[in-house]
Parts: structure tokens; C-alpha cells; sequence
């Protein structure tokens, strides 16, 4: 994965995620096969902070019907990136 907007898909807003966001924790939606060390380069040069610490997690997706049809809703992973104290990602703000 040459480009960081590849690994990087969004970030999650929700109720949890922002009181993570007290303690200098974001959420994002990433690829499925990038691993922390890439998905720590991507944050830092996207929204030029430094990165403590990366964890990550796989969402299975729920199954879902449509009437007598039968689906899946697609698997996706979740990383939350620690940020160094005091600095913080401007795209949260104002939310």
C-alpha cells in the first residue's frame, strides 16, 4: 500500500469514540491488511501528529435478511491511534 489515503478509509463518530477522544484516542476505519506500523506512518503524515500507540481490531460484519434473502454485511478493521499529549487531529473538532 504505496498511498496513505489506501489505508486510511474514515474515521468512527460515535459516543464512545468521542470520550475516547478526552484521553488523546482516535478512531478510524482502516484497511483490512495494513499493519500498525503503516497505519501509524499514515496518521502522522496526514494530520501531522506523533503516535504513541496503535491498536487494532477486526469487526466481523452482522449478518442481515432482505425479505427470504440472506446477507452479510462486509468484514472491517477498527485501529485506535494514541496521540502524544497535548497535540491533537482537527478533523474531530467542532463535533
Amino acid at each position: 500500500m504505496a498511498d496513505l489515503r489506501d489505508i486510511i478509509r474514515r474515521p468512527v463518530v460515535s459516543e464512545q469514540t468521542m470520550a475516547l477522544m478526552e484521553q488523546n484516542k482516535y478512531t478510524f476505519v482502516v484497511d483490512l491488511n495494513a499493519t500498525k506500523p503503516q497505519i501509524r506512518e499514515a496518521v502522522e503524515q496526514a494530520f501531522n501528529v506523533t503516535v504513541e500507540k496503535v491498536n487494532t481490531m477486526r469487526v466481523t460484519g452482522k449478518k442481515r435478511r432482505m425479505g427470504r434473502y440472506e446477507g452479510k454485511r462486509p468484514d472491517w478493521k477498527k485501529a485506535i491511534v494514541t496521540v502524544k499529549e497535548g497535540q491533537r487531529i482537527e478533523l474531530f473538532e467542532g463535533l
